[in-house]
């Protein structure tokens, strides 16, 4: 697939807000590690190539095993990821799939249980950020397999 445009150079404006989410992203009290396992879960669904590239090299570079990002798909089944990591997931999963039901009650009890209000929020940041840079990425076809980290932070720095 041939890149369409580059949002940075099409919209500065747009990116820099977009950043902006970013940078109240990477200062959350949220993991980074668990931060891109989020993003990587949310960008399976949406079927995000550039996005799944990205949070998968930015995941090792925090130290995440290939053996979890591996079974990521299946999280439900595997047995290496903890309840706080499950539940965040499927808090992911549940906004991104927003269509489907909305965040059941009982989901919403169960996060209680490991979140606070304020991570709450801040989990919610993190599926509105990466399911916003999915709907660019897809959009305006940024090329996966491009992205280098530059170093460890916690998004794009430019989206051809």
């Amino acid at each position: 697939m041939k890149a369409r445009l580059n949002i940075v150079a099409a919209s500065p404006a747009a990116y820099r807000a977009m950043a902006g989410l970013e940078k109240f992203i990477s200062e959350s009290s949220i993991e980074p590690k668990l931060v891109h396992l989020l993003k990587m879960r949310a960008s399976q669904i949406n079927g995000c190539a550039y996005c799944l590239d990205m949070h998968s090299k930015d995941a090792r570079a925090h130290g995440e095993t290939e053996q979890r990002l591996y079974g990521l798909g299946a999280w439900r089944e595997a047995p290496y990821y903890t309840d706080r990591e499950r539940t965040a997931l499927e808090w992911v999963e549940s906004l991104t799939q927003i269509t489907q039901g909305h965040v059941p009650d009982d989901l919403y009890e169960r996060a209680r249980r490991q979140f606070s209000e304020r991570e709450l929020v801040e989990l919610s940041m993190i599926a509105v950020a990466i399911n916003g840079w999915n709907r660019l990425a897809i959009a305006f076809r940024s090329e996966a397999g491009t992205y280098q980290p530059q170093q460890v932070r916690a998004g794009p720095e430019d989206l051809r």
